[in-house]
């Protein structure tokens, strides 16, 4: 076999190691653009789980590179005067020079040919090659020559860095987050080798052009980069190697493969550098592709399987690389938080890392972030425990005089049991339970406003007695038997209505028995959906009336709060999304006209409502598809609401048009909920494949929302809220006298179970090499 491999960085060096390890009578060639000892750039960082990849695949490179490397175990956070630092993250780091300088002499002890200063821009150069691997970097030639095969995609990111290296000694992956008369700066930094750390220096656009950055050489930018961080640095100086300014590009590409050329590394995607991930990914893409080879009975085969087996874990890392991105290029929002809470935001914003996994590795730290969690509930009135307090989930919560005994949720979750609108004894159970269950918050289905503002013939609704009747029995049920309080949303299918129930086949339109539909524009949901009728003002008028209507009954059955669904694609988030409105009145246009019809709704509605009792929205805060609403928009959705008297917003997202393309993953909508609260500046509930109570402090510690919806657990689990509070020794949750022997054995087992389940984590988890190499230093006691 004969391999021609473009480009000598990491990816290229491996991926030659590891083909040749397999076939040592392959003609391997690597070709190199730059010098053998060329490199930009000064370290790289891996984890202690990336090093175990290497000692498996060939032990003698990571010998050498354990040798050379930097060990350190904690991250350390300065902010505003302070600095947390968080053990038990197992990193290492090396000189990029020395890194590749070690895998040039495993590469040639095992007989691959290595050309340096060698330019390939020809094919012609490898026709005869069985393959060619394409590990050029993230400008790459070949990735860009044919384009039009392998589509890459470029998000250039607003947010500007410089790469520099200092002679200061650090003891810990640092983070600096800098306040300046022109705005944040932060420094990304590590210590490499003895007397070399990287630093990486980002900031905002805006704040760049203050700082008059613009314009200035390497050696300038250095000399203002040591002004800034010159109480850090000690006099140490800032070194560069072609430090320029510029934007990281986060590169997607459709395809990796061209006949018998594979894209490796940066040349197929990039991740950003706040997770440490670059040669990581490269090096992991060189382990998969001697995978496929070994496995697979041809080339072709081969790289298909390469393809599709590694596809997932790179967008996996690239997903939590954006996530984590996000954050950095939205510090501001979080300036004024606690320095505590603020470095958990640090440690936890690629969604990795956890409320518990931080627990188990740095008690002390956490314990921090819960007493400034209580701190701050404090403030807000209530009498708890600062010094001994609460995990956030179980810290009481208010909106006007609604006084929730904790953070947890029950989403609302549409049933589809109802008959013509009125909730059967399915739904007294279903209600009843998970308020029994310990949730601070129940959110009814979405109920329907009219017998034509339904999603389909099961859903429930409160436009006459019968069906006031029977909510009144479910919230008096909950207000006898628990302390959660009850929320009736209120909402109209639009042109969503008249569809089949869930089961037999979701959103699509019923054959028979169906109901005229509205909505902003004659728009179909799909193309053989029933095309709605454009609202006039008469019909505007009407069901206006509907809403206020069943909101003055929702106040009849005794309801603690009120939700206007403005969501998912039903009636009234198909004024708020362009792409849904197409009107061209006083109704459609920007988004301060699409919002009118809503605000109308919401204002009626809060005028009907008891001034005491609190008032939520829910939003889609993004369409997940091209042209439609964005999280900026979320914003201003949301402060049109604040403005008019709404005091929660829930932040769902997408569902407003079959083509989107939503991101899904862990808590995958709690960003937006994030972005709506801390731009907004308005209480959020966040909801989206959140399952665990872990996840759920996370969030709340972070600052990311107010409240945490949870859909499916719930479904699942009734007294989820129960047992969490079993976990984490919330021992005042309520729960009815008939079920207290069942809780105090809960409590009493769950003591033990933790107990026994850290401990159990503790001993599974590997010492970290940082570990590992402290204990070899140590001085041998004495005998």
């Amino acid at each position: 076999m004969k391999v021609a491999i473009i480009g000598g960085g990491p990816a290229g060096l491996y991926a030659a190691i590891l083909l040749r390890k397999q076939r040592p009578e392959a003609d391997i060639t690597v070709y190199e653009r730059n010098r053998a000892d060329d490199t930009f750039g000064f370290g790289v960082v891996f984890s202690d789980a990336t090093l175990d990849n290497f000692e498996k695949y060939d032990p003698p490179s990571y010998r050498r590179i354990t040798q050379e490397f930097a060990y350190w175990d904690d991250i350390a956070v300065h902010f505003r005067g302070t600095v947390h630092r968080v053990g038990g993250n197992g990193f290492c780091g090396c000189s990029r020079r020395q890194l590749l300088l070690i895998l040039q002499e495993r590469a040639r002890e095992l007989g691959v040919k290595l050309n340096f200063e060698t330019e390939i821009d020809d094919e012609a150069r490898f026709a005869d090659a069985d393959l060619v691997v394409l590990a050029d970097g993230i400008n790459s030639r070949f990735r860009e020559k044919h384009a039009a095969h392998f589509e890459p995609k470029v998000d250039l990111r607003s947010n500007v860095f410089a790469w520099m290296g200092s002679t200061r000694p650090l003891d810990a992956f640092t983070f600096i987050f800098q306040e300046t008369e022109w705005g944040p700066f932060i420094a990304h930094a590590y210590q490499y080798e003895v007397g070399r750390s990287t630093w990486i220096f980002e900031t905002d656009p805006e704040t760049f052009k203050r700082a008059g950055l613009t314009g200035l050489d390497e050696k300038q930018s250095a000399d203002r980069m040591e002004e800034i961080f010159g109480w850090f640095l000690e006099g140490h100086p800032l070194l560069t190697n072609r430090s320029m300014w510029r934007n990281f590009p986060m590169i997607r590409s459709q395809r990796w493969v061209k006949d018998n050329m594979v894209l490796l590394g940066d040349a197929k995607a990039t991740a950003h550098f706040s997770i440490g991930s670059g040669t990581k990914l490269a090096m992991e893409d060189a382990i998969a592709l001697s995978d496929a080879m070994q496995s697979a009975p041809t080339v072709d085969a081969a790289l298909a399987l390469y393809e599709k087996g590694r596809r997932e874990e790179v967008e996996k890392t690239q997903h939590a690389a954006d996530v984590s991105l996000v954050w950095f290029e939205h510090v501001d929002r979080f300036w004024d938080f606690d320095p505590v809470q603020f470095a958990f935001g640090v440690m936890t914003r690629a969604k990795a890392i956890t409320y518990d996994n931080l627990t188990l590795r740095a008690p002390d730290f956490v314990g921090q972030v819960d007493k400034a969690f209580a701190r701050h509930v404090r403030q807000q009135g209530f009498d708890v425990d600062a010094e001994k307090p609460l995990t956030p989930m179980f810290q009481p919560f208010r909106l006007r005089e609604m006084q929730l005994a904790n953070r947890a949720v029950v989403s609302p979750m549409c049933m589809y049991s109802a008959k013509e609108g009125v909730p059967q004894d399915f739904h007294f159970v279903h209600y009843g339970s998970r308020a029994i269950g310990g949730a601070g918050l129940i959110f009814t289905e979405m109920t329907c406003v009219g017998r034509d503002a339904r999603i389909t013939p099961g859903c429930t609704g409160l436009w006459n007695d019968e069906q006031e009747s029977a909510w009144r029995r479910i919230v008096d049920f909950v207000h006898a038997n628990s302390a959660a309080k009850i929320c009736l949303q209120l909402g109209h299918a639009g042109r969503k209505g008249a569809t089949k129930l869930m089961w037999d086949g979701m959103d699509r339109p019923l054959e028979q028995g169906g109901w005229d539909v509205i909505s902003a524009s004659p728009l179909p949901y799909f193309p053989d959906s029933q095309v709605p009728r454009e609202m006039d003002r008469a019909a505007m008028d009407k069901v206006k009336g509907e809403f206020v209507a069943a909101a003055r009954r929702g106040e009849a059955c005794g309801f603690d709060m009120l939700e206007l669904h403005c969501a998912h694609g039903y009636l009234l988030a198909s004024f708020i999304s362009p792409l849904t409105n197409q009107r061209t009145d006083e109704y459609g246009g920007s988004l301060e006209n699409r919002l009118r019809y809503p605000l109308e709704i919401f204002e009626a509605m809060r005028s009907a409502w008891p001034p005491h009792k609190p008032m939520s929205v829910r939003i889609s805060a993004t369409d997940w598809a091209e042209g439609g609403i964005t999280g900026d928009d979320a914003v201003q959705i949301a402060r049109a609401f604040a403005e008019r008297g709404v005091d929660l917003v829930d932040v769902s997202t997408g569902q407003t048009v079959r083509d989107a393309q939503p991101i899904y993953g862990r808590m995958f909508q709690t960003p937006f909920s994030d972005q709506v609260r801390n731009e907004a500046r308005v209480a959020t509930m966040c909801v989206g494949n959140i399952t665990t109570a872990d996840q759920v402090n996370t969030i709340l510690a972070a600052g990311r929302a107010d409240l945490v919806a949870l859909g499916r657990p719930h479904l699942v689990d009734p007294a989820f809220t129960l047992k969490a509070a079993a976990w984490y020794g919330a021992a005042d949750t309520f729960c009815p006298p008939q079920y207290l022997p069942g809780k105090d054995q809960i409590f009493r087992n769950s003591v033990r179970d933790r107990q026994d389940f850290e401990e159990l984590k503790i001993k599974a988890k590997p010492k970290t090499r940082a570990e590992l190499k402290a204990e070899a230093t140590k001085p041998l006691a004495a005998e």
